[in-house]
């Protein structure tokens, strides 16, 4: 649930109050300080909370910010003296809830450095939509190149999947980001530049490849497994699984239960204990359904069929049940989410783990490690371990967990230890580990033995479940 403050007052604000009332986000809770009475609309939405406050007093503001955690704070006031001391405690007040703040008047200008703030610039807002409305002016841009629309112009919203996230670490095939534009300038990037949330992005790729990512970067955060896909898939081969075959659909069916209208969709494997089967088919509901492979199909295909049939975004299996039959290699090619079932059982976890590594895989797996703690109440930790102790150049990633905290209103627990993270984590109990999913993980090996990388150790115990998120380090 988000948190969301609205400094109120004037017929902007009273237009925006009405409408988040109206079109409510079941995940969004507002706050309202208001010290008109004309600023409040006729109907007050359920989601609404009200404050009846003067924003401009410190200790007023203060007050409101230390009781309750925001993750978002919009400024929409019709006077701008008022707004200048909103601006002034909200510096004093050093909080790092995002701001934005809607700029209705030619001549304001804002003199105070608030890190978080961006700004709303009404009238350039309204002139830029009758602009739009303007005949002979293209969304794409299809008089040049291939005349095919393979250019497409993005902005990047708050709560984007791609905001606070380095370029290098976006998988990019069949697509390219071009340019940046941030504060009416050009940039031209490169792999350690990072997008923020107001930039505008110039792609360029396959125009049915742009609508994909269109989607993609306009997707809020918040619906896992969501932007991989919809439902879940459960891969169960009673090669491997017959003994936890049952444990393993519960476990499925409570992750779906606890996610919102998802479905999932189980595929059967090797059926050779037709009672085991009977009983895996009592649990069939309108929410959960079964295939069978009875035939000696080839199972790579199959697999991928039901993917693409289904929407499926998270595919569930064993460690064992993932590294046969190119199982492993079919999920990496579909670029899908990977629960891998531990001894733990998922409604016994209490935390998501992530262990530093790499700067672009750690970006690149973050969103969904703050999804998943969402979404499931999860306590999120950001485990920096290290034998030598050398945490000096982890800043950087630690600044990008931080702001996503903010974001998602999580709080983050960032754990500093000179151990060795394999052993550390063995140690640890009811967690669920995510990781990057990359094309080279297999089983441990001799010659892993003497690896100092977590990755080369994620398939060598079954203690902890895991959640491997697609990664492919050609950018």
């Amino acid at each position: 649930m988000k948190n969301i403050l609205i400094l109120a007052s004037g017929a902007i604000a009273k237009q925006f109050i009405e409408r988040i009332g109206t079109n409510r986000v079941a995940e969004n809770r507002y706050f309202v300080t208001y010290h008109k009475a004309d600023t409040l609309p006729q109907k007050i939405g359920a989601n609404i909370t009200l404050i009846e406050s003067d924003p401009t007093s410190f200790s007023k503001l203060n007050t409101i910010m230390e009781e309750t955690r925001f993750s978002t704070l919009f400024i929409v006031l019709e006077d701008a003296e008022e707004t200048r001391y909103v601006l002034k405690n909200l510096a004093l007040i050093k909080s790092k809830t995002s701001i934005i703040l809607i700029n209705q008047w030619d001549d304001f200008e804002v003199d105070i450095t608030l890190k978080h703030l961006s700004i709303i610039h009404a009238n350039e807002l309204i002139a830029s939509h009758l602009y739009d409305k303007l005949p002979n002016v293209p969304l794409l841009a299809q008089n040049i190149g291939l005349k095919e629309g393979e250019i497409m112009e993005v902005y990047v919203p708050f709560g984007s999947a791609y905001a606070f996230r380095h370029i290098g670490s976006i998988v990019q095939r069949n697509w390219k980001i071009a340019a940046l534009y941030r504060d009416g300038r050009q940039l031209l990037p490169t792999n350690t530049t990072m997008i923020r949330p107001n930039d505008t992005l110039l792609i360029v790729g396959k125009p049915i490849v742009l609508y994909g990512v269109y989607k993609t970067i306009n997707r809020r955060k918040g619906i896992f497994p969501e932007p991989f896909g919809k439902d879940i898939y459960l891969i169960l081969d009673l090669k491997y699984d017959a003994k936890q075959a049952l444990l393993y659909l519960k476990e499925s069916i409570y992750l779906t239960q606890k996610l919102e209208n998802k479905s999932l969709f189980v595929r059967i494997l090797h059926p050779q204990n037709f009672a085991l089967l009977q009983e895996l088919r009592k649990h069939e509901s309108k929410a959960v359904t079964l295939f069978v492979n009875y035939k000696d199909e080839e199972i790579t295909t199959v697999l991928e069929q039901d993917i693409q049939t289904h929407n499926i975004g998270l595919v569930m299996n064993s460690i064992n049940t993932f590294e046969s039959s190119s199982i492993k290699d079919t999920l990496y090619g579909v670029k899908k989410l990977v629960f891998l079932f531990g001894d733990t059982p998922l409604y016994n976890i209490k935390s998501t783990i992530v262990l530093m590594g790499e700067n672009a895989k750690m970006e690149s797996i973050s969103s969904l490690a703050f999804d998943i703690s969402e979404a499931f109440g999860f306590r999120l930790s950001l485990g920096d371990f290290d034998p030598t102790g050398d945490f000096d150049n982890r800043q950087m990633i630690i600044e990008h967990y931080e702001t996503l905290a903010e974001i998602f209103n999580i709080t983050l627990h960032i754990e500093q230890k000179v151990t060795n993270p394999i052993r550390e984590i063995f140690k640890m109990k009811n967690i669920l580990q995510v990781a990057p999913f990359e094309k080279s993980l297999s089983h441990l090996t001799l010659k892993k033995l003497i690896s100092k990388k977590i990755e080369d150790f994620l398939l060598a115990s079954t203690q902890h479940p895991k959640l491997l998120v697609p990664y492919d380090d050609i950018v």
